[in-house]
């Protein structure tokens, strides 16, 4: 039987007509390669073009696994430093990227956002998990730059709200009536630190802050 009998078929074409197995590694190249040297009649050989051909495959698919398995081993080194310079943020404070802010007996964390130029009116409207708005409160003007208010706890007829993590947006505009431009923010100390699918969070007083979101951090 010749190689051409095998027949005279690349590797690939080999590969996809294989049931059983949804993919194949080097190793399933390398033994079809093989099969086909074995049962090759050496007075018809195999055509040299196609064998080359099949040879810089296999080649390929080696270097290819190999900078996968290289970048697998590369990944889980980036996902260790992670976790270690997460746990060095426990004990302190850290100002990250988000809208939430947690309640607990009565005491709510500052609401903090910047402007990017100066406000003649900031609404800001806070809401409950289920995404209602439970409190606005009109700040009036501020001025360009981060800013900070502080919420009460209360709700918009005076009722005081359950412990929880809630959230904010800002709403500012200038004399013009012009809308401007906001960020939001999230800060406190840092209780400790979860893993959620390789990713660190870092814990704010039940708030889960990712930490690929940080912007500073200071000791408490």
């Amino acid at each position: 039987m010749s190689i051409v009998g095998l027949g005279a078929v690349s590797m690939s074409d080999q590969a996809s007509s294989l049931t059983g197995a949804n993919t194949l590694g080097r190793d399933d190249f390398l033994n079809m390669l093989i099969t086909q040297l074995q049962y090759q009649d050496p007075l018809n050989p195999m055509d040299s073009t196609e064998f080359t051909a099949q040879l810089a495959q296999f080649s390929s698919l080696e270097q290819l696994s190999n900078i996968n398995e290289n970048l697998g081993y590369l990944n889980l080194y980036q996902a260790s430093l992670n976790n270690s310079q997460a746990i060095g943020f426990i004990g302190k404070t850290v100002k990250a990227s988000g809208n939430s802010i947690g309640l607990a007996s009565g005491h709510a964390d500052d609401i903090c956002f910047e402007l990017s130029d100066d406000a003649n009116d900031v609404l800001v409207r806070i809401y409950d998990e289920a995404g209602n708005i439970i409190r606005a409160l009109d700040v009036g003007s501020l001025g360009a730059g981060e800013n900070s208010i502080n919420w009460d706890g209360l709700d918009g007829e005076g009722n005081s709200l359950p412990d929880g993590i809630y959230t904010f947006d800002i709403f500012a505009v200038d004399d013009s009536d012009k809308q401007i431009d906001t960020t939001t923010f999230t800060t406190g100390k840092v209780d400790g630190v979860t893993f959620k699918d390789s990713t660190p969070y870092l814990l704010i007083g039940g708030k889960k802050i990712p930490f690929g979101s940080v912007i500073d951090v200071t000791n408490s």
